[in-house]
């Protein structure tokens, strides 16, 4: 199952540019800026790739914040909650297992970790539950869901804490944070947040 979709990127080569600000005078014309940002000359480039050579938490890096992506992210609750840890990981909208979990096909939501027998025991508790619909149940049934159950959210987040998380997540057991490293490899200038030689 794909994991990243419907990707949308916003405001880097404004943001690489704006990478040379600490060292201006003067701010560019909006011309001079909208020059720039059509045709980014290699040595904002090389600056931008040498400010986020720097250490996570340095401050060098900070104009990676202005490289904003939003996406569909589909995560375990497992990872979900993992994921909750990045201040700048902002959820737009998710799914919810309050609202729907009685309506969903649990042979689909489940990544392929959660066992059969407690597929079995969450079918049979959403069957009790639509047979009577009653707050005991209904909690039963809610409480019960193990953390293999998939929510789609949408997420907007930026190359900055891309970068930590990247570093942090690269090598993690959940093979979901690996598959998401394994995407952001794949972003636009990605060596702005995995480095050179990764």
């Amino acid at each position: 199952m794909e994991i990243v979709k419907n990707v949308r990127i916003y405001g880097i080569n404004e943001s690489i540019v704006a990478s040379g600000y600490s060292m201006r005078t003067a701010p560019p014309t909006e011309e001079e800026f909208d020059s720039l940002v059509s045709d980014l000359p290699s040595q904002h480039i090389s600056r931008a790739n040498s400010l986020s050579a720097n250490p996570i938490g340095t401050g060098h890096d900070t104009f990676l914040s202005g490289c904003i992506v939003q996406f569909d992210l589909c995560f375990t609750v497992k990872a979900w909650t993992e994921a909750e840890r990045y201040h700048f990981f902002q959820f737009v909208n998710s799914m919810s297992s309050m609202h729907r979990l009685s309506r969903m096909d649990l042979d689909l939501v489940f990544c392929e970790y959660v066992s059969e027998s407690i597929r079995e025991v969450m079918k049979q508790l959403k069957s009790n539950y639509e047979e009577n619909p009653t707050e005991e149940n209904f909690l039963t049934l809610v409480y019960s869901c193990p953390v293999g159950l998939r929510l789609t959210a949408r997420m907007t987040t930026n190359y900055r804490q891309l970068k930590t998380i990247y570093q942090q997540r690269k090598n993690h057991k959940l093979p979901e944070w690996r598959e998401f490293c394994k995407w952001i490899e794949t972003l636009p200038y990605s060596e702005l947040i995995i480095g050179s030689e990764s």
